[in-house]
C-alpha cells in the first residue's frame, strides 16, 4: 500500500536501497508448503529447523522467546522461507496471521553487517518502526513495512559468516537431482 500523498520527487532516495535476495511466507505446516513448493515450481531443497529460539530476539522492544520453525530453500538465486510459529504469542507473524491463517510476510535484504542498525533507524525515522531485532550470525531487523509495501521488511546483515550458512544451502540446489529429498531436516539452528 504506497501512500499517494507523498510527493515523489526526482532525487528522493528509495527507503529499500538493496536488491531483495528472500520472499518469505508465514505457513500452517512446513514441509507440506515445501512439498507444495518443490511440485509447483521445483524449488529447493528446503532444510527445515525446528524448534529454534534465539535468545537475543526482541519483539517490540521486548525479550522474544517463542519456538518458531524454519525452511529455508532456493528457486533460482531466489532464497525462499517458511515459518512456523504454532503457540499464539504476540510475534511479527502474528501481527499479520492468527492461527490457522496464513500468507506472505516479508522481503528481504542483505545490509552490511556493520549498517543494519544504521538502515534499522532510518526507517523508523522515515515512519516505519522496527518491529523486531535479532543476531543469529549476523544482525537482523524487521521493519514494519506493512503501510508502505503490504508486508514486512528484513534487513539482513551481510558478512562471511552468514554468507558460509547459506552456502551449503546453495550449493545443494546447484547439485540437486530435482527429486531426491525435497524436505531434509537440520538439527543445527539459523
Amino acid at each position: 500500500m504506497v501512500d499517494v500523498t507523498c510527493p515523489r520527487r526526482e532525487n528522493l532516495e528509495p527507503l529499500i536501497r538493496y536488491p531483495i535476495f528472500q520472499h518469505a511466507w508465514f505457513v500452517s505446516d512446513l514441509e507440506k508448503t515445501c512439498l507444495a513448493w518443490h511440485r509447483a515450481v521445483g524449488a529447493g531443497p528446503f532444510f527445515i529447523t525446528e524448534n529454534h529460539v534465539t535468545e537475543t530476539q526482541t519483539y517490540r522492544g521486548q525479550t522474544f522467546l517463542t519456538p518458531l520453525h524454519y525452511a529455508f530453500g532456493y528457486h533460482g538465486e531466489t532464497q525462499v522461507q517458511f515459518i512456523q510459529q504454532d503457540e499464539e504469542e504476540p510475534s511479527i507473524y502474528r501481527d499479520m496471521y492468527k492461527k490457522g491463517e496464513e500468507g506472505f510476510h516479508h522481503i528481504a535484504i542483505l545490509v552490511p553487517d556493520a549498517d543494519v542498525r544504521t538502515e534499522a533507524e532510518r526507517f523508523a525515522k522515515a515512519g516505519y518502526p522496527i518491529a523486531s531485532e535479532l543476531w543469529s550470525h549476523a544482525d537482523v531487523a524487521y521493519i514494519d513495512t506493512r503501510d508502505l509495501i503490504g508486508c514486512f521488511l528484513e534487513l539482513h546483515g551481510d558478512n562471511d559468516e552468514i554468507r558460509g550458512v547459506f552456502a551449503p544451502w546453495i550449493e545443494a540446489q546447484e547439485n540437486w537431482d530435482g527429486v531426491t529429498e525435497p524436505v531434509r531436516y537440520r538439527k543445527q539452528s539459523v
